[in-house]
This record gives structure tokens, sequence and C-alpha cells, in this order.
């Protein structure tokens, strides 16, 4: 396990003290995560009440070596693409951002690294 992406909800935890998520990130060699993710956790940020403390933390976690912050491109979008389309043919909606962030992996060779069980609906992810 050397290389992931992370989903928001990894990020979340391990900040909050999970010691499960803690001793798997302390393990891997790459700790990848989409500028979705990051979206996702800005907008939480501006909701709460330690806005600036949360986005310093956000920045030192993303200064690490270990961390890549992957953008989406074209590429990223197309598997967005066919990953909606499986989803409704299979009549297995999911979160639209969790799609995003599910492309993400695709597109990098990533195992997803999430709490969200309804990743499992998306055929052929590698979720850790």
């Amino acid at each position: 396990m050397s290389r992931i992406l992370i989903d928001t909800n990894i990020y979340s935890n391990a900040l909050r003290g999970d010691e499960s998520v803690g001793s798997t990130l302390k393990k891997t060699t790459l700790i990848g995560i989409s500028t979705i993710s990051i979206g996702e956790l800005l907008s939480g940020f501006k909701g709460g009440k330690k806005e600036n403390r949360n986005r310093d933390e956000l920045d030192q976690f993303l200064d690490s070596p270990r961390v890549v912050v992957y953008a989406i491109d074209f590429e990223t979008a197309d598997f967005y693409a066919q990953i909606l389309n499986s989803l409704r043919k299979n009549g297995t909606p999911i979160p639209t951002n969790d799609i995003w962030i599910a492309a993400t992996a695709f597109k990098n060779g990533l195992k997803l690294y999430t709490k969200d069980h309804h990743f499992n609906k998306i055929p052929g992810i590698n979720l850790l």
C-alpha cells in the first residue's frame, strides 16, 4: 500500500484523531488528494468557526513531500463520464463529487481510501 488517493472523509477522520486512519496514512509513501476533496474541505471550513486554523492545517498537510494534489483534466473527465454512465445504467447513483474523486483514482492508478460505502457501486474501483 504505497500509493493511495484519499477521500475527503479520510482527511477529516485523520484530523479528528482516528487511529486506524492515522496508522494507514503513516504506512503510505504517496498520499494523493483530489482538488474536488480540497473544494469540499474549503467549503466546510467556510461554514465553521475555525476557518483560518483549518486552512493552516490543510496547507501544512499539502506541503508534505508525500502528498500530491491531483487536478481534473480531460482524461479524468473521460473517466468521470464512463463512471456516471455506468452508474446510471445500473440505477445506482452516488454523489457527483464522489464520481469525480473516483475518476481521479482511476486516471492515476491509485487505490481509493474512503469510509463511504457507496464507492462499492463503481465497477472496477480499487478500494483500500
